[in-house]
């Protein structure tokens, strides 16, 4: 899996790109904004930076050019770029990024989540967020392209 760099512009795009399994940081989420601290997280950090920003893209030999604002044209691009976009297992966590481990059955969550005895679920080992496959999976699966 991909190590992406998302900047301030595409923040819906890294929650995405988490779910397809990447480690996909947000510059806003690192309190990072100004171009030379973005460029300086994206090579500190082995990270291909994905920007709407021409200039900054220009300064980076592998850094992806996003020309929409639209994020499913945006998972194209992506794609285009050459990185797989697939949902396999869930590994990341879309708030934080986070590794996500699978809770096993029996075992308690919120109210709002499913029984892990009758559904998959995992929890952000960072964030403690939970997550399954809701329909925001199959929404994303039919967003994806070919």
């Amino acid at each position: 899996m991909a190590r992406f760099l998302c900047d301030a512009m595409c923040g819906s795009l890294a929650r995405l790109l988490r779910m397809c399994g990447h480690d996909a940081a947000y510059t806003l989420d690192r309190g990072v904004e100004a171009d030379d601290a973005v460029l300086a997280l994206a090579r500190d950090e082995d990270r291909v930076l994905l920007t709407r920003d021409r200039a900054l893209a220009s300064r980076v030999p592998d850094a992806v050019l996003l020309t929409s604002r639209d994020v499913d044209e945006q998972l194209s691009a992506v794609a285009a770029a050459g990185y797989d976009l697939t949902l396999d297992e869930p590994t990341r966590c879309g708030a934080c990024n986070g590794p996500l481990e699978r809770v096993p059955a029996g075992a308690e969550t919120p109210a709002d989540v499913p029984d892990p005895d009758a559904e998959s679920v995992w929890r952000c080992r960072d964030c403690g967020q939970c997550f399954w496959r809701g329909s925001h999976w199959a929404d994303l699966r039919e967003r994806l392209p070919d």
